[in-house]
């Protein structure tokens, strides 16, 4: 399972179809679709894209680089969606120190709300946190929020930031970055999540996994991934996939 994609995007217009049977083809059944950008009619047509296959799911949110657009009307339909039957979770939301997009301040007020929504509407939350991890554990911690039923999406921390996580409760999921040259960090922090708080994901089409890095990224890439999380884990490929199958399921509450 692809625990984040972005497949609603302009990017797979041309060959959504053949794409999911390429997913399919690979092993990967089920997507998370992630409904969180900057307009209500993106969040919107991820929503109407999930509907179309019973192999999609999908969540609601504001991604922290597009809380300065976010307008409080928004709410009473994110409200809506959010807990609707058909809606599996609330994000992503979060925190992104590396771009400052949006100020810090509004980034850190809309997680705050985004997880009390979650809350509200009894529904996990998808968390994008870079370079703010010692103020997204604050914010999670002082939410009150039930730590087993939250996820850091494309983890970039350090090793003792996964570990930090892990011990909250936390999932953690981790993208094509883990197969990157540069990431032993990251493959470090892999062996701090325990086997039943890992997930994995593409984060596409964003992130590709060598051998395909540069490339957009596709559910089907994300074998790659897999082998290197695996190795990094101290588990087989198969283990894995058992492993984040059950994960994304348990967290998401999918049947």
């Amino acid at each position: 399972m692809d625990s984040h994609a972005h497949i609603d995007g302009p990017e797979f217009d041309k060959d959504r179809a053949e794409m999911l049977e390429r997913a399919r083809a690979a092993g990967v059944e089920e997507i998370i679709v992630i409904g969180a950008a900057g307009t209500m009619d993106t969040v919107e047509r991820a929503v109407a894209l999930a509907a179309t296959d019973t192999r999609l799911h999908v969540s609601v949110g504001v991604h922290p680089h597009d809380v300065g657009k976010m307008d409080d009307s928004w709410w009473p339909r994110l409200r809506q969606l959010a807990g609707s039957e058909q809606v599996c979770a609330v994000g992503e939301t979060g925190l992104d120190y590396y771009y400052d997009r949006s100020p810090r301040a509004l980034q850190a007020q809309r997680f705050e709300e985004f997880i009390e929504l979650a809350k509200a509407v009894n529904k996990p939350v998808i968390c994008h946190i870079r370079d703010a991890h010692d103020d997204a554990k604050r914010i999670l911690r002082e939410s009150g929020v039930d730590q087993t039923r939250v996820v850091i999406h494309c983890f970039t921390g350090s090793a003792d930031d996964a570990r930090d996580y892990a011990r909250m409760g936390c999932y953690v999921s981790f993208s094509g970055i883990v197969t990157f040259k540069s990431a032993d960090e990251l493959r470090r922090a892999v062996a701090q999540v325990p086997h039943d708080r890992l997930l994995i994901e593409t984060d596409c089409p964003y992130l590709a996994p060598v051998p395909r890095r540069g490339k957009r990224n596709e559910p089907a890439f994300m074998v790659h991934t897999a082998e290197i999380v695996a190795q990094a884990a101290g588990l087989t490929v198969d283990q894995l996939a058992r492993h984040t199958v059950d994960n994304t399921r348990r967290l998401f509450a999918l049947t």
